[in-house]
Parts: C-alpha cells; sequence; structure tokens
C-alpha cells in the first residue's frame, strides 16, 4: 500500500498532483466576474448550484442565536480542549516580533519602520469531506493577537443549511462573530470585492480546495492573500531505530485529509520501508476514511530507500514539504541541514498532529513545494508596513549631492531639481 519508489519519481508524481485543469479555473473565473456583477445574488445562486443549500431559508450570517446553540451542545472536554489550543496558540503568536522601531543616525536624520495591523481581514475554513475548528484558531488567533479590528470568517454550510457546532464555538473562542455560510470560489470573491451583505477585506487567508485556492490567485491585487495552499503532505525521515507503527500512523494522518495528499518515508534503512508499510497496510483496516487514505498513498505516497541520512534530507529540501518529521536518534543534529519546510517537528514524540492541533504555530503552512519561498501563516500575515523617514538640514545637505547625481544619471531631472531646489 506504500509504493517503494525512488526520489525522483517522488518528485514527478508530486508535482503532478498540483496542475491545475484549465476547466477548473475558467470555472472559477466565472464564478467571480458573477460575484463581481450581481453581488449577493451570485453568492446565493452558486451556493444553492454547489452546496445545494437555500440561503434564502437557511440564513446567510450565522446568528448569536446559532452559535449559544452550539455551545449548548458541545461537551465540556472538547470546549476545554479548544481553549487550551487557543491559549497556546495565542501564546506563541505573541513571541512573535511586531516589528516597528525607530533608528537616529549621528546627523539627526530618523529612518523606522511602523508596523499596523490590516484593517479587515477575510478567513476561509475549509468544509466539504470535513469540519475544521482547528482551522479557525489557527487563523484568527493569529489575526487577533496582530492587532485586526474585522474579522469576517466564511465556511461552506452542510446540506441541512447549518455549520458545525464545534467550528461555531472555536469561531466564538477565538473571538469572531462575523460569519458566512458561504464557501469556494463564491466566497473568495465575496470577500475580496463585497457584496450588499459582506463589507469587502484588505485580505483573505486560510486553506481550501483547489477552487478556492485559484480564486484566490485570481483576487490578489485587489486583494493581498497568505498564500496559495495545495492539498496536505508530510515527509518523514527515520532511521533504522524509528518504530515502524508510528511513522505509518503519522503518514496516515496526512493522507486521510485528501486524495491528493502526499505521505513519504525517506530512510536509509530498507527494513524500516517494508516493516513501515506493512504496518500502514494494516493501519488502513481500522482508519474511517480508509477510502481517501488508501487513494492518496497508492498515487502520492512512498517509502524511499536512501544511501543515508545526507541525502535522506537533500531529498527532502528539493520536495520542501509542508510537515517534516526528522524520527531520527539525536534530531537536533541534523536541524541544521533543513533549508526548505513548512514546520519541523524533532523526534519520535513530536507527532505531526501535535502541530496540527495544540502546540500553538498555526498549522496554514506552505505546500507544494513553497516552503522554499513562503512562510507559515503568522501575526506578520496580518500586519503591513510602512517605512520611516525624516530628514533634518545637515542629513538633507551631505545627501544632496549624491541624489542630484544618481536622478541625473537615470534622466530624472525632476526628481534632482526638487532637491536642488531645497539647496539654495
Amino acid at each position: 500500500m506504500l509504493p517503494l519508489i525512488d526520489g525522483k519519481e517522488v518528485k514527478r508524481r508530486w508535482s503532478g498532483r498540483l496542475l491545475a485543469r484549465e476547466g477548473v479555473a475558467a470555472r472559477v473565473r466565472e464564478i467571480i466576474a458573477a460575484v463581481k456583477r450581481e453581488g449577493q445574488a451570485a453568492v446565493e445562486r452558486y451556493t444553492l448550484e454547489l452546496d445545494g443549500v437555500d440561503l434564502k431559508e437557511a440564513g446567510f450570517r450565522v446568528t448569536r442565536e446559532e452559535i449559544g446553540a452550539a455551545y449548548r451542545v458541545i461537551s465540556p472536554d472538547l470546549l476545554e480542549a479548544l481553549r487550551i489550543a487557543r491559549d497556546n496558540i495565542a501564546t506563541y503568536h505573541r513571541r512573535q516580533p511586531r516589528g516597528s522601531w525607530m533608528e537616529t543616525a549621528a546627523d539627526g536624520t530618523i529612518l523606522g519602520q511602523i508596523c499596523r495591523p490590516l484593517g479587515r481581514v477575510g478567513l476561509y475554513v475549509p468544509g466539504g469531506t470535513a469540519a475544521y475548528p482547528s482551522s479557525v484558531l489557527m487563523t484568527a488567533v493569529p489575526a487577533r493577537v496582530a492587532g485586526v479590528k474585522e474579522i469576517a470568517l466564511a465556511t461552506p454550510p452542510r446540506r441541512d443549511g447549518t455549520l458545525p457546532p464545534l467550528l461555531l464555538v472555536a469561531a466564538a473562542e477565538a473571538g469572531v462573530e462575523e460569519i458566512y455560510k458561504m464557501g469556494g470560489a463564491q466566497a473568495v470573491a465575496a470577500l475580496a470585492y463585497g457584496t450588499e451583505k459582506v463589507a469587502p477585506v484588505d485580505k483573505i487567508a486560510g486553506p481550501g480546495n483547489i477552487y478556492v485556492t485559484l480564486a484566490k490567485k485570481e483576487v490578489y491585487g485587489q486583494v493581498d492573500i497568505d498564500m496559495l495552499a495545495g492539498p496536505s503532505e508530510i515527509v518523514v525521515i527515520a532511521d533504522g531505530k524509528a518504530r515502524p507503527d508510528w511513522v505509518a500512523a503519522d503518514l496516515l494522518s496526512q493522507a486521510e485529509h485528501d486524495a491528493l495528499a502526499g505521505a513519504v518515508l525517506i530512510t536509509p534503512d530498507a527494513g524500516l520501508a517494508r516493516a513501515v508499510g506493512e504496518e500502514v497496510t494494516r493501519q488502513l483496516e481500522a482508519l474511517p476514511r480508509r477510502e481517501i487514505a488508501s487513494r492518496s498513498l497508492a498515487d502520492y505516497g512512498a517509502a524511499v530507500v536512501v544511501t543515508g541520512l545526507d541525502a535522506a534530507l537533500d531529498l527532502a529540501n528539493s520536495l520542501a514539504p509542508e510537515h517534516l518529521e526528522l524520527y531520527v536518534s539525536d534530531p537536533w543534529s541534523w536541524l541544521g541541514r533543513v533549508e526548505n519546510a513548512g514546520a519541523i517537528f524533532l523526534g519520535p514524540y513530536s507527532s505531526e498532529p501535535l502541530g496540527d492541533y495544540l502546540a500553538g504555530p498555526s498549522h496554514v503552512l506552505p505546500t507544494g513545494g513553497t516552503a522554499r519561498f513562503y512562510s507559515p501563516l503568522s501575526v506578520d500575515t496580518f500586519l503591513k508596513k510602512s517605512s520611516l523617514i525624516a530628514c533634518n538640514r545637515a542629513g538633507f545637505q551631505a545627501a544632496a549631492g549624491y541624489i542630484q547625481a544618481l536622478a541625473r544619471a537615470e534622466g530624472l531631472e525632476g526628481h534632482a531639481r526638487a532637491i536642488e531646489l531645497r539647496e539654495e
């Protein structure tokens, strides 16, 4: 069930799963154009067509009564788990620097950077095959820590027109009460351009399916986006001392997300590769989402046997995975070799689901090899920065000649004269 293939084939498979068909992109553009043209009517029409929900009957914006009802059906244990996760996420993100600073030079010139929170952001939380209250916390809490005042959350309704109670409670616990029953490209368009019932936002963040990702790509420029997130993925680098059942379980934890998810073991130990493959087959039998996980592993899963841990790190860096586990003896000694990864997990007890739910760092991470240049969602995602320049007369006079020389070298006489006038 876990194909034994080489690194070259793994890279070929992983790149293939990320190719969007042109038909999907064309459909996304059609939906966005309709929402821009028709506003709320288009959102409601596509929600009925694609989700089977009549928003006129189900209600579009979640009410306080719906949130209150959600609290009444959530168990105390689940509420406690949500609150612990929320607090851990807040604690972690409060450690991230806000980045404002000022510095005065010897001539009195002041330079600096001013960081301010975005005014209004839209958060997208996936629905469909599963509900993700954890994604509510992992996006909303960093936004709140950053100081964002207005947060609009969009998520697809279930067939009965409701949203999962745990998702509503997670939103309320994160301080979000502006919640809309809309998903897909129509939700992204509504957040970006606004409708009669939704005010436009400055930035859209949060993961989604291919329609959501392509819609975010289309509206970029009208609004900012966090990243173009694709299917989930994990790479586990393990040596011969790793427990096969633990490695298999971690691979399955991502394979169950999506049939397009990628789960790869890289090891110098052929015996471990075989044992993990057997464990994957055994554990799949008891996995409720085994059909999804089986398709993921068959198409995008792999066990790769390499010559050593150096070769394992080389392959992992070329894949630039969303999640990278170093399940090896003395993982800290190998950390310096990691160049490209969204989140890094060290040692046997740092299982990937720890990061998905409770550790603290946001689980919204770069995928599809974009960890080469993207970073995880963070406080910085929700900040904007302005540079600050305050020059006095002495500093100006010291710089004036150089500025004029550079401006005239570029053929921009107006720039040079703006400086020259002040010298007179």
